[in-house]
């Protein structure tokens, strides 16, 4: 996964929910070790009594555009290619720009 385009990754998910939880515990794991230094990083954890509650997953690229994942839906590997596809547009364009 392209992290060089990530400026910001915002995420609310309950540990406690099997599905959502993974899934955005697997994806802050996947992060670069230096991610903390190179974007913003906000984590909000709800408690076992909030498990149900719908999890989200907001990322924010350098070109300004701001993507609202729906992770009760997708696997983490679906997010990856999210990701990867708009990093390499913006490859492509800082390429292009030289």
């Amino acid at each position: 996964m392209h992290t060089k385009y990530l400026t910001a990754v915002t995420t609310t998910f309950s540990p406690f929910n099997p599905r959502s939880g993974k899934t955005v515990r697997n994806f802050l794991a996947s992060l670069p070790p230096n991610a903390r230094s190179t974007m913003a990083i906000s984590v909000k954890m709800f408690g076992q009594s909030e498990s149900n509650t719908p999890a989200t997953l907001a990322l924010k690229f350098k070109d300004g555009k701001e993507m609202a994942l729906d992770v009760e839906k997708m696997k983490l590997k679906e997010i990856q290619i999210e990701v990867d596809r708009h990093s390499r547009v913006l490859r492509r364009k800082e390429e292009l720009s030289g």
